[in-house]
């Protein structure tokens, strides 16, 4: 008994599609897979009365993210900025920061700022930044010390 490993990281998204095109372009993830859920098994597991979920699996960097779109019963769009209790985000390790943030800043990503060096805990030495996903999702790029 006991917790064995990660499945995936999940977000609620406005369009689980558009969403997921989006991560494919810009981050070079990958659609694994695009389904619904029926309402009733979807009521189930939520505890929200109407909900019909069209879920997309994305994988990038070896990690699964379940982009999870409210079709039946949506809910409002939250202020996710990171000092927001309830708040998350994924964190990346890349190889070339810099590079990475020259390549998608004019594709109109939106970061929060250029690349800033750490300089404490584990990453000291490295970089790293944080990016938003076109609902505002976190993600963390850090290139680690001697990448």
């Amino acid at each position: 008994m006991g917790l064995v490993s990660i499945n995936h990281t999940s977000f609620t998204v406005s369009d689980a599609r558009a969403i997921a095109e989006w991560y494919c372009e810009m981050l070079d993830f990958t659609v694994v897979s695009v389904d619904t859920r029926p309402q009733d098994y979807s009521e189930k597991v939520t505890g929200i009365i109407g909900a019909d979920l069209r879920i997309v699996y994305i994988k990038g960097g070896g990690y699964h993210i379940e982009l999870v779109e409210y079709v039946g019963a949506p809910g409002v769009k939250i202020d996710t900025a990171t000092n927001n209790v309830g708040s998350a985000h994924i964190a990346y390790n890349v190889n070339d920061l810099k590079g990475m943030y020259e390549a998608l800043k004019p594709k109109g990503v939106r970061f929060v700022s250029p690349p800033v060096p750490v300089t404490q805990g584990p990453n000291t030495g490295g970089f790293v930044v944080y990016l938003e996903d076109p609902d505002g999702n976190t993600l963390e790029l850090i290139e680690r010390p001697g990448a």
